[in-house]
């Protein structure tokens, strides 16, 4: 699964869509062969395809050979649009795919609970919410969207990007131009900030914060690494203002197609690349942060200064709330 080969491009695109499906014996029998595509928004440098190569490996290890993955990197299937690609997923365009709850939210706006800006102060709360009641919640809402919950990866706490501002306060966001992630909150979020916030596809992003079309962006880590965005950018913000999961999700029909036994391989699997994932993603983050570091001025806020953008936020969560609902809203909320 290491082979970079995997990678489904052009022409090869069509031909995936027709191996989402599987050959061989399914049902409540067992011993069935598929060959199953997976989407991922982000690069093949990526930790997202890392854990999406360990997911296609264990498969294959607990399925003696008879479950295979084609990884497609940059939402190449669905044209660069993760949203289009969630709505593939729902659909039964494709098998598996790791993607944002942000995205998610693009559809069904409680998926944007998880999301809220500055709602977990670190890791570990994020952390014993997911283990549990978030989990829980995550997996009822990808359900009622015909899609089967298979646990959380992790994108990270989300980081702020700028050409030539250092950000410490909300004013310093006023009249700037971000791309943001696709959804109304995320809009919302920044508007309430001063800044003049736009949606593009990821694919666009580069280019556009070299040729000046925008001033910023907001991502973790390992995205802002793995893209070379201090190729353009100059500045780096730390504020964990939002946690970023990801759902590792399937295709509901497929996966009850399946017989109890290779349900266990796939969740079995699922559960172990999650891990791998998280951890490879945390291993790197100190490393990616050193070397963005020798090229861009960075700059952490204190819990002071968070603060200070969590009370700007009030508006958003008043505005919020209702959408994410209380029983869902509820059950993000750190423990303790």
């Amino acid at each position: 699964m290491k082979n970079k080969a995997l990678l489904v491009t052009g022409a090869m695109a069509a031909t995936a869509l027709v191996a989402s499906g599987c050959s061989g014996a399914g049902g409540g029998e067992g011993g069935g062969s598929y060959t199953w595509d997976f989407t991922i928004t982000t690069s093949d440098s990526s930790t997202w395809y890392e854990g999406a190569e360990r997911f296609g490996e264990l498969l294959e290890e607990k399925s003696d050979g008879r479950m295979t993955l084609n990884i497609v990197a940059n939402e190449q299937l669905s044209g660069g649009d993760p949203a289009a690609g969630v709505e593939m997923l729902a659909d039964g365009g494709k098998a598996f795919s790791y993607n944002s709850p942000i995205i998610y939210s693009g559809i069904d706006p409680r998926f944007g609970a998880i999301t809220a800006p500055f709602l977990y102060e670190n890791i570990e709360e994020a952390d014993a919410v997911l283990a549990g009641t978030g989990a829980e919640a995550y997996d009822q809402l990808t359900e009622e969207m015909g899609i089967e919950f298979l646990g959380f990866g992790e994108s990270g706490f989300r980081q702020l990007t700028t050409a030539d501002r250092e950000v410490t306060a909300p004013e310093d966001l006023d009249g700037l131009k971000f791309r943001v992630a696709g959804s109304a909150l995320f809009l919302d979020i920044y508007r309430e900030m001063g800044a003049d916030p736009v949606s593009m596809n990821w694919a666009e992003v580069f280019t556009s914060l070299q040729n000046g079309t925008i001033d910023g962006q907001e991502n973790p880590i390992d995205i802002i690494h793995s893209s070379s965005l201090s190729e353009v950018q100059s500045h780096l913000t730390l504020w964990n203002y939002v946690y970023d999961p990801l759902i590792l999700g399937m295709n509901k029909g497929m996966f009850d197609e399946l017989s109890e036994e290779d349900q266990q391989i796939v969740t079995e699997a699922a559960a172990e690349a999650n891990e791998f994932q998280v951890q490879a993603n945390r291993d790197k983050a100190d490393e990616q942060l050193a070397e963005l570091q020798e090229t861009m001025q960075v700059v952490e806020l204190n819990p002071e200064q968070r603060e200070v953008f969590r009370s700007a936020m009030e508006p958003v969560y008043e505005k919020y709330e209702a959408e994410w609902t209380p029983e869902i809203f509820e059950k993000v909320q750190p423990q303790g």
